[in-house]
């Protein structure tokens, strides 16, 4: 009602979508109200395809001001259900990431978060995959359920402490539409509708905060880490012009994360990591994760204490624990933590062998994933749990000829030579040691 009433006392007239079209191509800004009419336009799905493809056009080459991006993301948020989280008591805190090969940090961060005295909602948009998602990852549990009504949702959160869903229908529906449209339109790379549809589905989560993981390289859709740069100050800047406290992170993707690529394979390195263990990269990275989401939340004031509450938790078997919780309040069977021969394995296992003697100069972390694609998915979509790679040679290792790249899980011989095609090429080896990259480019806060 209020937002009619502030429409009717401004007398807002009505614009022509080929008007909105030519005022953005001009390098106009839209007024708030401009705004609204545009999202209750897709959403009432009076505005026509080809124009909305026109405008979304005219949005990617000339921009969108903080203020319209702010509340582009308001309005998209306000399209569908907000979740309120305000009976629960413990700070709300949401992770969101660009997507990259090997990254299952969510799933070490989600119960971390909750073993840390944080609520962390994750409902797994299609924009966080980058080939293989974190739900992917999670159907390699048996029984385990990915979808839940919105009361179930609240539930779990007020009970676990968190949960990794499918995102709903009714969150933010204007943003899956535009988003469909960016798909088939070529502006998916637009700084300001990432932000606007970053915040709206987050922030329909009912988060208070946000920390975002901003992936650059080969192995996200990002490629210039200047671009990366530029969307994590547009999402903070927009996030605090409408209140909300967010955190950025800008991270390396020139390389698979971890030593793992598979959904299996990788849900297995997320629990190893949960018991204190696993690869030094993909630690570190939910180290500094870990430690924005606490500090953000209130838990921890210092960066030090931010650093002992995370290290405490994962230590100390909490974390491990909140992640079987979480496992078994979505119907899952979590026996295969405790005995992981319960996880499927592949009929064969091969070696990559390096051509040459050498040091891995670099790596096309997007090659492994197109080649781990092949190698798992199945005809119904979905991935075969027991596929992937592991024992990754990452940048700046020596290798000797004939020893092993990393090796190769699979069950289907037929699919074999087009994936070693993909993870051949992902390799460049050189006679000298490059620099290995930093895994943390820059914190915007």
């Amino acid at each position: 009602m209020a937002q009619k009433s502030l429409l009717a006392s401004r007398k807002f007239i009505k614009p022509s979508f080929s008007y909105l079209i030519e005022k953005k191509r001009d390098g106009g800004e839209f007024s708030d109200e401009e705004i609204r009419f545009i999202v209750d336009s897709i959403l009432d799905k009076e505005i026509p395809e080809f124009q909305m493809a026109a405008l979304a056009m005219a949005i990617f080459f000339q921009g969108m001001s903080a203020q319209e991006t702010a509340v582009l993301a308001e309005e998209m948020m306000l399209s569908g259900e907000v979740i309120d989280l305000s009976k629960l008591t413990r700070p709300k805190i949401a992770k969101y990431s660009t997507g990259g090969v090997g990254d299952k940090t969510t799933l070490v961060l989600a119960p971390l978060a909750a073993a840390c005295g944080v609520i962390m909602p994750a409902m797994n948009g299609v924009d966080e995959n980058f080939v293989i998602s974190n739900l992917d990852k999670l159907s390699a549990i048996n029984k385990f359920q990915p979808d839940m009504e919105l009361k179930e949702f609240i539930k779990q959160l007020d009970t676990v402490g968190c949960a990794i869903v499918t995102q709903h229908a009714e969150i933010a529906p204007v943003d899956g539409i535009l988003y469909d449209l960016r798909q088939s339109t070529a502006t998916i790379p637009s700084l300001q509708l990432i932000t606007a549809s970053v915040l709206a589905k987050k922030l329909s989560e009912g988060a208070e905060g946000l920390v975002v993981d901003v992936k650059w390289g080969n192995g996200s859709y990002i490629k210039d880490v200047e671009q990366a740069k530029q969307l994590a100050r547009s999402i903070t800047r927009v996030g605090r012009s409408m209140k909300r406290r967010c955190v950025a992170l800008v991270t390396d993707m020139n390389q698979p994360l971890g030593d793992t690529v598979g959904t299996g394979l990788e849900l297995m390195e997320a629990v190893e990591l949960l018991k204190g263990e696993g690869p030094e990269d993909l630690k570190e990275l939910v180290l500094k994760l870990g430690m924005e989401i606490v500090r953000l939340a209130g838990v921890a004031g210092s960066t030090l204490s931010a650093k002992q509450t995370v290290q405490k938790h994962l230590k100390d078997g909490t974390a491990l624990a909140k992640f079987k919780e979480m496992i078994e309040a979505q119907g899952g069977d979590a026996s295969f933590i405790d005995d992981p021969e319960k996880m499927p394995k592949a009929k064969y296992v091969r070696k990559l062998p390096a051509p040459k003697r050498g040091y891995v100069h670099t790596i096309n972390a997007g090659q492994i994933a197109r080649g781990v694609q092949l190698l798992g998915q199945k005809k119904n979509g979905k991935y075969d749990p027991s596929v992937g790679v592991s024992e990754i040679k990452k940048v700046g290792t020596q290798v000797k000829q004939g020893e092993p790249l990393m090796m190769i899980h699979y069950n289907d011989e037929a699919k074999l030579d087009t994936a070693l095609e993909y993870l051949r090429s992902a390799y460049r080896l050189a006679p000298k040691r490059p620099n290995p990259p930093e895994l943390i480019v820059e914190r915007v806060a």
